[in-house]
């Protein structure tokens, strides 16, 4: 069994059933089969065989769908990068990768021809820019229409998704047929989709999240309904979950909050939405309260896991427990063991319950990797006697559950107490006049760390005395834990896909606003 064959099975299913929709374009699954084919047949003949990389540098549009499942049918890998990366990120993916094909648009094409190449890829644009060997419409026009259908297995790999490099230079993730389905499958029994299921395509193909997306949803005859544009709008993608009727969203915590916070939020229909769910990052139990009296799912799933291992654990029933990341999905099973930054725990060093410690991941998961793309170091750190390191830490509570509070590297000790960033930002946001918070370690003299937080205000007069009563009257903050340091900013800094970029906030590469910042006496 493979990707390409199962496209094959949902077209004679239900070939007359939308499958795409991008603007006002659409494809039945049947349309969708067909331009894929030519697609095919046209990368085959520029040479592109079984195993070849492919590299795509392309917004989510239609024919980053239809190169993708191209490369399925004759067995290439789908390697996607984002198109905000740099000349020298470019190349060094594509090189690494040692990419047959590049595949990019107008946003990427700077990058792409500013690259100092190790090979020269073969060069397709979605027009014909200046540069290109090929353009996008030439594969569909000048198709030979039929491709040689290769010997598939299904360890052989399917797709490279590329790390964010946050710390560090990007590592390729290789997943194979067997570990894209196994997901894909466990997606929608984990999020209850049903046959015909429709969801918005606005999570990144080069991200874990938009993949799952598009597979589950065509395993099921559903529809995909593209949101193209580099930049997130909230209106635009409530104007599509309204028109086309979107029963399901898969998405950031981020873009939740941007949808409704959004001016017009009340002029949409949402009722054909019932199922949300979301990964990525953490959710404050301020958003989780808005979705639910604004959205009102039926389900409310949190998604935990990874690009190696797609799924860790599910917390099916969000609103009863905000903040859980649940139990192990039905491929998985985890452990906590003594975190340890320099990477010397094993999985034998388990923690008590109740107890911090840092998430490790079974490897014999169906959904997992076998490690990274010529990168033996990173695999040596991250895999150790079948086990896969996550580097966030958590505990487990009295049922069961898993509360992930942050990363290894995160972690504020400060007086000789451990305080995880996560506990302390979901308190500063239940401030009415909180928008979004996020803390950091910064060093100090006396205690060796303070919690510093830096705040997006919905109101300018709060200041940082007022959230500093606020963090004393609440129950659920130890004293020791309060920030003793505010800064107000104009955005929190985050990764595309809406992570926080913890990392600049210690570099000063934010924008303050005029107050800037005020300490607070212990």
């Amino acid at each position: 069994m493979n990707l390409g064959t199962l496209l094959d099975f949902a077209v004679e299913r239900y070939p007359n059933h939308i499958a795409l929709v991008q603007g006002l374009k659409s494809y039945t699954y049947v349309q969708l089969q067909n331009e894929v084919e030519k697609v095919a047949a046209s990368l085959q003949r520029l040479g592109i065989q079984k195993q070849d990389r492919v590299v795509v540098i392309l917004k989510n549009r239609h024919e980053n769908v239809m190169v993708y499942w191209a490369l399925q049918k004759i067995g290439a890998i789908y390697t996607p990068i984002n198109h905000r990366l740099s000349a020298k990120e470019v190349e060094y993916c594509v090189n690494d990768a040692e990419a047959k094909a590049v595949v990019y648009e107008l946003a990427s094409q700077n990058a792409v021809l500013g690259s100092n190449f190790a090979e020269r890829p073969i060069l397709i644009g979605v027009e014909n820019y200046n540069g290109v060997d090929i353009s996008y419409p030439e594969l569909v026009d000048r198709s030979p229409r039929s491709y040689q259908k290769p010997t598939l297995d299904e360890n052989d790999i399917s797709i490279m998704l590329y790390t964010s490099g946050t710390t560090g230079r990007p590592k390729g993730v290789p997943r194979t047929h067997r570990n894209e389905y196994a997901s894909a499958m466990a997606h929608i029994v984990q999020n209850q989709y049903q046959l015909w299921e429709s969801t918005l395509g606005v999570m990144p193909l080069y991200h874990t999240m938009g993949v799952r997306s598009l597979l589950s949803i065509a395993f099921l005859n559903g529809k995909f309904a593209l949101l193209p544009e580099c930049d997130f709008d909230a209106g635009e993608a409530l104007e599509i979950v309204h028109k086309e009727g979107i029963s399901s969203l898969y998405l950031v915590p981020t873009l939740y909050h941007d949808m409704l916070t959004h001016l017009d939020f009340d002029k949409y229909d949402l009722s054909k939405l019932e199922k949300i769910g979301y990964a990525g990052a953490a959710m404050t139990t301020t958003l989780v309260n808005q979705c639910m009296s604004l959205l009102k799912p039926k389900l409310f799933v949190n998604h935990y896991g990874s690009t190696e291992v797609y799924t860790f654990t599910i917390c099916p029933n969000v609103h009863e427990k905000p903040g859980s990341a649940g139990k192990p999905g039905i491929h998985q099973n985890i452990r906590l063991v003594k975190a340890d930054p320099d990477g010397h725990s094993t999985p034998d060093d388990i923690v008590g319950k109740e107890e911090v410690g840092e998430i490790i991941a079974n490897l014999d998961s169906i959904e997992a990797f076998k490690g990274y793309w010529n990168r033996p170091d990173a695999t040596n750190k991250a895999i150790r006697e079948g086990w896969y390191f996550t580097g966030d830490i958590g505990f487990i509570d009295e049922d069961g559950d898993l509360f992930v509070v942050g990363r290894v590297d995160d972690m504020i000790i400060s007086g000789g107490e451990n305080i995880h960033p996560l506990e302390v930002e979901d308190c500063l946001t239940q401030h009415p006049k909180v928008l979004e918070a996020s803390v950091i370690g910064e060093q100090d003299d006396r205690w060796g760390q303070i919690v510093s937080a830096y705040i997006v205000s919905k109101d300018e007069s709060v200041t940082a005395q007022e959230l500093d009563e606020f963090c004393k009257n609440l129950p659920s903050l130890s004293n020791f834990k309060r920030p003793r340091k505010y800064t107000f900013v104009k955005e929190i800094p985050k990764s595309p896909v809406g992570k926080i970029l913890r990392r600049k906030l210690r570099e000063g590469d934010f924008d303050a606003l005029h107050n800037q910042s005020e300490t607070i006496s212990k």
